[in-house]
């Protein structure tokens, strides 16, 4: 029961770190582009992530890395850090915090329909029916609570802020083939995504497109970027994985994690000022809604 109790305690610290990260990553896009503040919190996460392999006293697991795993290595930071921050980050740029965060917490959605054809699962009628509820919500979160208008506030936000969700989703399939030690795994894709998010913005000033500030920075820029590769995707996975590696089942903690978008919501109303929408908390319901029908109907 002990152990049960810091699995909680542990689970429920990531929560609150990863329910900071829509307004920490609105706040900063005050003051920082998309592109710099990926590349300032992917550095700091390498960091912090080497650092933690240092505590553990794993980084002997660097030496083992075989040429097949850098090639895997170097695919799964294609896909995160670099598209999956690159894309919603940009999201954020476009549409208040309470949508892009929002729509972006489809990705078990997203999971599910890539499952059907990559991993040759079937799916009942129940679950398209959960489905919809999920994609009613994304409807009403998108038009403002007007659904048979399909007018969106920003096409272009919209789409980028599901993207993300698609990205994460194909990043979790192939890590979950993965099998080797998470911590060192996620240090090697976040090294390979900060290569090539420093190659984007090298050649994007190479032609000519200075998409990039960098290197005039605020203060305020910065110090968002290091909380962002502290607590987005630094330390706040390594209590995650501390407390699934606790719990005497996955799922004790796992549904937890839904309490994240709800407190999300009132920090950006209190942090960053924006007034939460009607639709966007049902919405919300009809996203987590359909998809926790989905994971009662998949037990």
């Amino acid at each position: 029961m002990k152990q049960q109790r810091q699995a909680y305690v542990y689970a429920l610290l990531a929560i609150l770190c990863w329910s900071t990260i829509g307004s920490a990553f609105k706040i900063s896009l005050r003051y920082i582009d998309f592109l710099t503040l990926l590349l300032f919190s992917s550095f700091v996460a390498i960091v912090v992530l080497f650092l933690t392999l240092l505590f553990q006293r794993k980084l002997v697991l660097l030496k083992t890395i075989t040429r097949k795993n850098l090639i895997h290595s170097a695919f799964l930071g294609l896909l995160n850090p670099f598209l999956y921050y690159l894309v919603l980050l940009r999201a954020y740029d476009l549409l208040p915090a309470q949508e892009a965060g929002t729509l972006n917490y489809i990705w078990p959605l997203a999971l599910v329909l890539l499952s059907i054809p990559m991993l040759k699962q079937k799916i009942s009628a129940w679950s398209v029916f959960a489905i919809l509820i999920s994609f009613l919500g994304i409807i009403l979160i998108s038009t403002h609570g007007e659904p048979l208008s399909f007018r969106f506030s920003s096409p272009t936000g919209v789409a980028l802020a599901l993207g993300s969700a698609l990205f994460w989703a194909l990043y979790w399939i192939f890590n979950l083939k993965d099998k080797r030690e998470e911590v060192s795994k996620l240090f090697l894709n976040f090294c390979f995504g900060f290569l090539y998010i420093l190659l984007t913005i090298g050649l994007l000033r190479l032609f000519g497109l200075n998409w990039s500030r960098f290197p005039i920075l605020p203060w305020q820029g910065i110090a968002g970027s290091v909380y962002l590769g502290i607590f987005e995707m630094g330390v706040t996975f390594v209590l995650w994985l501390m407390a699934l590696k606790l719990s005497s089942t996955t799922a004790r903690v796992s549904n937890l994690i839904y309490l994240s978008p709800f407190i999300s919501l009132l920090l950006i109303r209190f942090f960053v000022g924006e007034a939460i929408l009607l639709s966007t908390i049902i919405g919300l319901a009809f996203i987590v809604g359909g998809i926790l029908l989905q994971q009662a109907l998949r037990k």
